[in-house]
C-alpha cells in the first residue's frame, strides 16, 4: 500500500487526479491510499513522515508548494515529490528541493502514467527500513542506512544522521531493542550504539568513524562488539 497526498487548493483538480491515480493503480496492480490537502501549512500540520508520494501545487495562498517542500525536505529526505503548476517558470526552483519532476496542468493521463513509470522503477523507500518519530521539533523519516551512530542524552537518545542530529523520547535499552536485531548496528558502549558501515577502524577502546568521529569502546563490550564487527567486514568482503 502506497501512501500518497495531494496537495492543492482546488477540489476539483483533487478529484480529477485522484481519479487518475486509481485508473493507474488498477492497471499497474498496485494500491494507494490517498490523502488531500488544500494548502501547504495544512499538509505540514498533518503531515505523516511516512507518504511515498506528494504530489504538490506550487501556487496556494497562504503557504505555496515551495515553501512546504522546503520544511518537508529538513525532515524527510526520502518522499517523492511532483510539482503541480500551470506557469513554466516555476519548474526549475522546485528541483532545488529534490523534486522528482513536475506536471503542467492540465494533467493528461498519459504523461502522469509515463511519470508514475519513472518513479516506481526506481523507487525503493517501501523496500528500505526507516525509523519514523517525532519529538519537540517535528516529525521525522530516517533510512537506517543514513543513520550513523546513537548516544546516550540524559534519559533519552540522540541520533545522528546525515549531519543531523534529534533526539528520539526513548531510553537506549528500547533504542538498542529496536536498532541492534540489524546485523549492521551493534552497541560499543553503554551509551552508544554504532552503524557498522560507517566505521573505518578500531584503536584499542576507540572506533573511527567515516565522518571523522571518534566514538568510545567500554571493556565489557568489546569482545562482543570487535566480533560482531568482524562479522559485519567479513560479510562485506
Amino acid at each position: 500500500m502506497y501512501k500518497i497526498a495531494i496537495c492543492d487548493d482546488e477540489d476539483i483538480f483533487i478529484e480529477e487526479l485522484q481519479k487518475n491515480l486509481e485508473r493507474y493503480a488498477a492497471e499497474a496492480g498496485r494500491e494507494f491510499c490517498f490523502f488531500a490537502y488544500h494548502d501547504g501549512s495544512e499538509l505540514l500540520k498533518g503531515y505523516q513522515a511516512d507518504y511515498d508520494l506528494i504530489f504538490m501545487d506550487i501556487k496556494m495562498e497562504q503557504l505555496d508548494g515551495l515553501r512546504a517542500a522546503e520544511e518537508i525536505r529538513r525532515t524527510d529526505s526520502t518522499v517523492g515529490l511532483i510539482f503541480l503548476t500551470s506557469l513554466k517558470q516555476y519548474v526549475w526552483k522546485g528541483y532545488e528541493y529534490s523534486a522528482v519532476n513536475y506536471l503542467l496542468k492540465p494533467v493528461r493521463y498519459s504523461v502522469l502514467k509515463m511519470e508514475l513509470d519513472r518513479f516506481f522503477s526506481r523507487y525503493h523507500g517501501k523496500e528500505e527500513l526507516y525509523l519514523s518519530f517525532s519529538n519537540d521539533s517535528g516529525k521525522y523519516k530516517v533510512l537506517y542506512k543514513d543513520l550513523c551512530y546513537a548516544e546516550t542524552d540524559k534519559r533519552n537518545v540522540m541520533l545522528h544522521f546525515e549531519g543531523k542530529e534529534q533526539v528520539i523520547y526513548k531510553n537506549m535499552k528500547s533504542v538498542c531493542a529496536l536498532l541492534c536485531q540489524y546485523p549492521q548496528f551493534a552497541q560499543c558502549h553503554q551509551s552508544f550504539i554504532v552503524n557498522l558501515s560507517r566505521v573505518k577502524g578500531v584503536e584499542g577502546l576507540e572506533l573511527h568513524l567515516d565522518t571523522g568521529e571518534r566514538l568510545p569502546i567500554s571493556q565489557p563490550k568489546r569482545k562482543e562488539f570487535m566480533m560482531k564487527l568482524t562479522d559485519y567486514w567479513g560479510d562485506m568482503i
